[in-house]
């Protein structure tokens, strides 16, 4: 895969806001392991379907992957919250709270 740049261009398509986060390398690198064992999560289940694995096996499995992307959106929430929303705030944008209730209120739903 490429680098960060790479990757940014390649995802940001439909729902970007166009902003961007320069993220620590600590920080980069957790999400991006979450992610790969995700997507390795993702494989396995697509390997259980051609094997014509159970329901039931699949379905857990699929629930584990679920469990993984709500951690995974727990981090990068509270990384969110812990820098862009506090420097927002500090250097005295308060929009970024609006903006934040209303990203609470999409992951809600």
């Amino acid at each position: 895969m490429g680098n960060k740049e790479e990757l940014m261009e390649e995802s940001c398509v439909c729902c970007c806001s166009g902003k961007q986060k320069n993220r620590e390398d600590k920080e980069y690198k957790d999400l991006m392991n979450r992610l790969k064992r995700i997507e390795g999560q993702v494989r396995g289940v697509e390997n259980m379907l051609e094997k014509d694995v159970y329901c039931t096996d699949i379905l857990m499995q699929v629930s584990a992957i679920t469990s993984a992307l709500n951690s995974f959106n727990k981090v990068l929430l509270a990384n969110h919250v812990k820098t862009c929303v506090a420097d927002n705030i500090r250097e005295g944008n308060d929009d970024v709270v609006d903006e934040l209730v209303g990203v609470l209120q999409k992951l809600m739903r």
